[in-house]
């Protein structure tokens, strides 16, 4: 498989499929069942991806399903070179493009406007406007009583197809290297037969989403309330270069014997030593989605104000730590319609605040008794 950014995806005599992913690292892991179920549809056709993000491409990597994968960043990067990568892809002439879910922005249904594919799928978002129904020329309603990756697999009804696979999971391929690496970490001295515990203080960076962080003064608490009834767990923080900054303090100063950073350089790294822990503990985050993926024994998510059936783990075990402040008020605070968490800052982070110490340490305690 070749993995591309700005080159002609060129002629072919079967159906042509591109998978529009432009949201987040964990939208692009919803989108891998129905990548999976396209290829079994549609076994002899050319199917490419094009994603915003690197990590969403890293997420792609190695995936036997797809032709080609394109990557760049449409929004935020040079604007020379996105043009002529949406030249490109019109060129190639699709006969089928699908946004997957959710994508609720209008500008990612811009981009499979201007690639111009013959039918173009999509949800339908609250809002959907006029012009919705030019840029995508075939929609089914989208529902938050379903998970995500089964809104995606519905858009198969609208190519006259159904799925046909047994099962359906995230999928990621790792390679035998990556997993390697993983082993011998965690072989090393300083984790070796020691129980494991990833956690992922951020929480995403588009929109005001950033807010939805449970408290670095909380993880704080709990790795010091942890490391005195818990001596034998280790804690692995993972994350990008935007949780640089609290695990720089966390790490400061040695305050806490049980905490380590691994050094993971990209986001399969982090995925195949995500699957060695015991447990994993975030909030709705695109590494909730790895570690759901990677089949983590045990997942502890904080509720957040955008916490909604679309996006729990999917077939994997977990355990919701409520949010006493959003009381099931998720639909009200946050909505796939393009805007971001409703509220003002102050009350976002205080409604994060609401979530005590004592509740996340008692799942956690929970989840290692089991």
């Amino acid at each position: 498989m070749e993995f591309l950014e700005c080159q002609d995806p060129g002629e072919s005599s079967s159906m042509k499929i591109l998978v529009i992913s432009l949201a987040g690292i964990g939208d692009t892991l919803f989108a891998t069942p129905l990548i999976h179920e396209l290829r079994a549809n549609f076994p002899d056709a050319t199917l490419d991806a094009l994603v915003l993000w690197g990590g969403a491409k890293q997420v792609l990597e190695g995936n036997p399903h797809l032709n080609n994968i394109f990557q760049r960043n449409l929004l935020r990067g040079e604007r020379v070179a996105a043009m002529k990568l949406i030249a490109s892809l019109r060129r190639g002439k699709y006969d089928v493009s699908i946004n997957t879910y959710p994508q609720s922005r209008i500008h990612y249904r811009f981009v499979a406007g201007a690639i111009r594919a013959r039918q173009r799928l999509s949800h339908t978002y609250h809002s959907a406007n006029l012009l919705d129904r030019w840029l995508a020329t075939k929609t089914i309603p989208q529902s938050y009583e379903m998970h995500s990756i089964e809104n995606n697999l519905a858009l198969l009804g609208l190519l006259g197809k159904k799925p046909i696979l047994p099962n359906h999971d995230y999928e990621l391929y790792l390679s035998d290297a990556e997993r390697a690496w993983a082993s011998e970490h965690v072989n090393g001295k300083a984790l070796k037969g020691a129980r494991l515990m990833g956690v992922h203080v951020g929480s995403g960076g588009t929109k005001n989403l950033a807010l939805r962080r449970w408290p670095l003064n909380s993880y704080e608490a709990l790795f010091q309330k942890l490391q005195q009834t818990n001596p034998e767990l280790r804690i692995l923080l993972f994350g990008g270069p935007e949780e640089a900054e609290a695990h720089r303090l966390l790490m400061s100063e040695g305050q806490f014997a049980n905490l380590m950073q691994p050094p993971t350089k990209s986001i399969r790294q982090a995925a195949a030593l995500i699957a060695r822990c015991d447990l994993f503990l975030s909030v709705d985050t695109s590494l909730m989605h790895v570690a759901s993926g990677m089949k983590v024994p045990h997942q502890i998510v904080i509720e957040t104000p955008s916490w909604n059936q679309t996006i729990a783990p999917y077939r994997n075990p977990y355990t919701l730590v409520p949010n006493p402040a959003v009381n099931g008020k998720n639909l009200e605070l946050y909505r796939y319609d393009g805007n971001g968490l409703r509220g003002t800052d102050q009350q976002l982070r205080d409604w994060m605040s609401s979530v005590s110490v004592d509740s996340v340490h008692q799942a956690v305690t929970g989840a290692l008794e089991k």
